[in-house]
């Protein structure tokens, strides 16, 4: 009887009821009760219910969401006076307005008194210096961040310092990573030169704050303020990207993919390129497409390369332009088009991108190009030593721009550039020395400019002159060499040096012949669409020529072939069919 009289007489308390309703607002079946008690009370004048009313009303808690109802309550609980509350309007105040499917806003027409808008930051800072000035560390380090960052009306980088350094004195990591900020946005020096910030940056760091890891990650990868270190970096990006921070998963994948302390993690690195990417960073996007293109990626695929590509070229990422624009040259991921290809290597040199300009171009060396003209002059900058001008130059002669073909002309300029080491100017003087359309045919200078080009690594000489060695043009024979040339291209994601790599394998060639590794190289032909060594494929497994026979697989990669209008894989496909049949009847 005692204790039924005792919780009665609770019952009739405020406070007990206001307690009884925030435990029925948390239990499953039961949170509209403690809705509709909290509801009575904050009616009622409790400030702290008008408080709880309204965070229920923003997260949807025993009563269906309503930002407008939210900021009402927040707002006058605020107002009168409640220190949490201020604090949360501050924070609603600089979000971006509450928005919901079919609907433009949620917002209401007429704001509390004192809100312009949404997101408005000035009353956010009114609201934060509420809070802050009744002692709650959060607000404060709000409150200096607004102070320091916020609308030139309201910033005061002094007054920044001091409530951060006020919450940091609190135990508020947020108020380090403040006095960090306020340093970093009020001074105007070079980033990590102020000590006092970088400790206060690596307390918050260590404190838990994402923001902070990810910053301090930076700092210990450039050697700002620290002593550069990329194990600390990681260390520190790694923390930070568990926690969400898109720009730390796009740079802790970069570390990984580059190495730290010397051990490559390609697998790891592409996970977490893939987050950052799939979340908007167009840098990581741009490293997946790398990886793709340079076949490091876990299941490497040039059309998964053009789509990453594209995703941060879209974004307005210069190299990334430039590598989509090369994609659509060599037809790699994308059927091959050369309209989209200099629209792409356009936009890059308009961003910037340096190495554009000569893919710019080189993409007017195709055959059956367009003769629309870069619309720049080259003739000034070249007369005057520039070798890239040189090399548009000899690029515009060769295909005409704007005036009549003029290629012996464009053999003189691309062999300036060939000479002052521009790469691709070796490549195309190759070319154009073997004899294509320049009228000065010179197969042994060909096959040295080429093969000068190929000690670069670029993909299309290697491939050009591996072809001149198999068939000693310009020179000896040499397999052995070719077979060299096509492994460089092969790494470099070219599905041509894979199928033929498969082909010296098989034999017939002079080079040991090895048909475990043929088989390997037209297989990684055929995932990445080489028609050719789709039929190898087939053959291959249809035939068991490295192994047991897989009639199975060797229809579906003739089918394959086929589909891109291979007839012999197409016959292959028949006689397969003919075989088993002849089998099933005898």
């Amino acid at each position: 009887m005692r204790r039924l009289l005792s919780g009665l007489r609770d019952g009739l308390t405020p406070a007990a009821r206001f307690r009884r309703a925030c435990d029925l607002l948390e239990r499953e079946g039961r949170a509209a009760q403690g809705f509709a008690l909290l509801g009575t009370l904050a009616r009622g004048g409790m400030l702290a219910a008008q408080y709880q009313v309204a965070r229920a009303y923003l997260e949807g808690t025993g009563v269906p969401p309503s930002p407008v109802e939210g900021l009402r309550w927040m707002h006058e609980a605020a107002t009168a006076g409640h220190v949490e509350a201020a604090f949360s309007l501050a924070l609603l105040l600089l979000g971006a307005p509450p928005r919901t499917v079919g609907a433009d806003s949620l917002l209401p027409v007429s704001l509390p008194e004192g809100i312009a808008g949404w997101p408005d930051p000035v009353a956010a800072t009114t609201w934060a210096a509420c809070a802050a000035e009744k002692g709650l560390p959060d607000a404060q380090a709000l409150y200096g961040y607004l102070l320091a960052t916020g609308p030139d009306s309201v910033r005061d980088p002094q007054a920044a310092r001091s409530w951060c350094a006020q919450a940091a004195r609190a135990g508020c990591p947020q108020g380090d990573l403040g006095l960090a900020l306020a340093h970093l946005s009020a001074s105007g020096m070079a980033p990590g030169s102020d000590p006092d910030a970088v400790a206060a940056l690596t307390r918050a760091a260590q404190g838990g704050l994402p923001t902070a890891q990810y910053m301090l990650g930076l700092l210990h990868e450039r050697g700002w303020g620290v002593a550069q270190d990329r194990a600390q970096a990681a260390h520190w990006y790694a923390c930070a990207a568990g926690q969400g921070i898109r720009p730390a998963q796009a740079r802790y994948g970069a570390l990984l993919l580059q190495g730290v302390q010397g051990a490559r993690d390609v697998m790891a690195a592409e996970t977490w390129l893939r987050r950052a990417a799939h979340a908007g960073d167009r840098e990581a996007a741009s490293l997946l497409g790398d990886m793709h293109a340079r076949g490091e990626a876990a299941v490497p695929c040039a059309h998964e390369a053009a789509t990453w590509y594209r995703m941060a070229a879209e974004q307005d990422h210069a190299v990334a332009c430039r590598m989509l624009g090369m994609l659509y040259i060599q037809g790699r991921g994308v059927p091959a088009d050369l309209t989209l290809a200099r629209m792409w290597v356009k936009r890059a040199a308009v961003l910037g991108d340096v190495a554009a300009m000569t893919d710019l171009a080189a993409t007017l060396l195709t055959e059956g190009a367009e003769a629309d003209a870069p619309g720049i002059d080259f003739h000034a900058a070249a007369q005057a030593g520039d070798p890239v001008a040189a090399f548009n130059l000899a690029v515009s002669l060769y295909r005409g721009t704007g005036t009549a073909p003029e290629r012996r002309q464009a053999v003189i300029w691309m062999e300036r550039a060939a000479r002052a080491g521009v790469v691709n100017a070796q490549y195309w003087l190759g070319r154009m020395l073997l004899g294509e359309g320049s009228g000065t045919a010179d197969p042994i200078r060909a096959r040295q400019w080429l093969e000068q080009a190929a000690e670069h690594g670029l993909p299309d000489a290697c491939l050009v002159a591996a072809q001149l060695r198999l068939d000693g043009h310009g020179g000896p024979r040499d397999h052995a060499g070719a077979l060299a040339l096509y492994h460089v291209a092969a790494r470099a994601g070219r599905v041509e040096a894979m199928f033929s790599l498969g082909a010296m394998y098989g034999g017939g060639h002079d080079i040991a012949p090895d048909r475990m590794q043929a088989l390997h190289w037209f297989r990684q032909g055929a995932q990445g669409g080489n028609a050719l060594s789709q039929l190898m494929l087939g053959r291959y497994l249809g035939r068991g020529l490295a192994g047991p026979a897989d009639p199975v697989q060797a229809r579906e990669w003739f089918a394959r072939a086929a589909a891109q209008g291979l007839g012999a894989a197409q016959d292959e496909c028949d006689r397969l069919a003919w075989v088993e049949a002849d089998h099933t009847a005898s």
